[in-house]
C-alpha cells in the first residue's frame, strides 16, 4: 500500500488507500479496544495451549519413566536444570511462532483479531515483510510484557520484605508510557506499529457485494457497444484476482471517475498479460467484472473460495 488518506465521509477511523495496483481502497482502522480484547484472546490461547502441552508430558512421563533409572522424581539437578532450558525454548518458538506464522500468512491475523474481526496491513508497502511483523511482535513485549513481568517480580520481592527502591516507579512509568501510547495518534499506533511501518484495520466481511447493475458490456456478454469488440477472459487471466479485489473492481465501477479507471484497466492488462488499448476501459473492466464473478461464484458452489490475489 503505498499512500493514505482520510475519508472525505468525516468518520474518523476511516481512511483511503491508493495501493501500487492504482486502486482506492476504503479501510477503517481498528478500534483500540477491539486490539487489546484481540491481544488478551491470544495470550489465553498461548498461555492454555502450553499448559495443556506441560500437564501432557509430566503426565506421559510420569507413565512411561516411573520405576526407572530416569524416574522423574529422582533425577538430578542438572538434568532438572536441562530440562528447564529445553522448556524455555520451547515457550519461546510457541510464544513468537504464534504470533509470525498467522501474520505472515494470507489473512495477517492471529486467531484472537480474527475473532474481533481486524487485521495488521503495511503502511507503505503491498504486503506485510517478516522483518515488519518481527519488529512490531519484539517491541510487544518491550512495551507490555517485559515491564508486566519485571512488576510482578518486584512485588513479590516487596512483599517478602526486599527494598526496591525507585525501581517500580520507574518500571510502572514505562508500562503506563507505551500503554498510552495509542491514544495519542489519531490512527491509534502503539510504538511497535511507528518502527515497523504497521497499523490495524478492520477485516472486511468475506463475501461477495451485491450484483452489479446489468448495463454495458457486463450485460452483454463482454461485447463493448463503443467498438464492439467482444472481452472473453480465460481461466488464468481470471485466477489472477479473488474476492476482495472484485468487490475493489465494483466500487469502482459504480464510483470512481474515468481517470480513476484508466489507471485500473492498465493494472489489470499489465497483471493477465493483455494488450491494454485505450478508449475502451470501462467496456473492459465490465466485462472482466462479470466474468470474474461468475468464475467465483462457480468455485464457491464446489467448495473453492479464492480471498484475494494472495491466496
Amino acid at each position: 500500500m503505498s499512500r493514505a488518506a482520510t475519508s472525505p465521509r468525516g468518520d474518523r477511523r476511516e481512511r483511503t488507500l491508493i495501493t501500487p495496483e492504482g486502486l482506492a481502497l476504503p479501510i477503517t482502522m481498528a478500534p483500540r479496544m477491539a486490539r487489546a480484547g484481540a491481544l488478551m484472546i491470544d495470550v489465553i490461547i498461548i498461555l492454555s495451549g502450553l499448559t495443556a502441552f506441560q500437564l501432557l508430558i509430566w503426565w506421559i512421563a510420569g507413565g512411561v519413566l516411573g520405576g526407572t533409572s530416569l524416574d522423574p522424581d529422582r533425577m538430578s539437578q542438572g538434568v532438572l536444570e536441562f530440562l528447564g532450558i529445553v522448556m524455555a525454548l520451547f515457550v519461546f518458538c510457541i510464544w513468537y511462532g504464534y504470533f509470525l506464522v498467522q501474520e505472515l500468512g494470507p489473512r495477517g491475523a492471529t486467531l484472537g483479531k480474527r475473532i474481533v474481526g481486524i487485521r495488521i496491513a503495511a503502511r507503505s508497502s503491498a504486503r506485510l515483510t517478516p522483518e515488519a511483523v518481527i519488529a512490531r511482535n519484539l517491541l510487544r513485549d518491550i512495551e507490555i510484557f517485559y515491564p508486566v513481568v519485571a512488576l510482578l517480580v518486584l512485588t513479590m520481592l516487596a512483599q517478602s520484605g526486599q527494598d526496591i527502591g525507585m525501581l517500580g516507579w520507574v518500571l510502572t512509568g514505562w508500562f503506563a508510557l507505551f500503554l498510552l501510547f495509542p491514544f495519542f495518534n489519531r490512527d491509534g499506533l502503539r510504538a511497535g506499529d511507528v518502527v515497523a511501518g504497521t497499523w490495524v484495520v478492520e477485516r472486511p466481511r468475506a463475501r461477495l457485494a451485491a450484483v452489479l447493475s446489468a448495463q454495458g458490456a457486463a450485460a452483454a456478454r463482454g461485447t463493448s457497444a463503443l467498438t464492439g469488440v467482444r472481452y472473453d477472459f480465460g481461466e488464468s487471466a481470471l485466477s489472477v484476482y479473488g474476492e476482495k479485489e472484485l468487490q475493489t473492481l465494483e466500487r469502482m465501477l459504480r464510483d470512481s471517475p474515468p481517470e480513476a479507471l484508466q489507471a485500473v484497466h492498465a493494472t489489470i492488462c499489465r497483471k493477465i498479460g493483455w494488450d491494454p488499448g485505450a478508449g475502451d476501459e470501462r467496456a473492459f473492466l465490465e466485462a472482466f467484472y462479470a466474468q470474474l464473478r461468475a468464475k467465483l461464484e462457480g468455485d464457491m458452489r464446489f467448495g473453492k473460495r479464492k480471498a484475494d490475489k494472495f491466496s
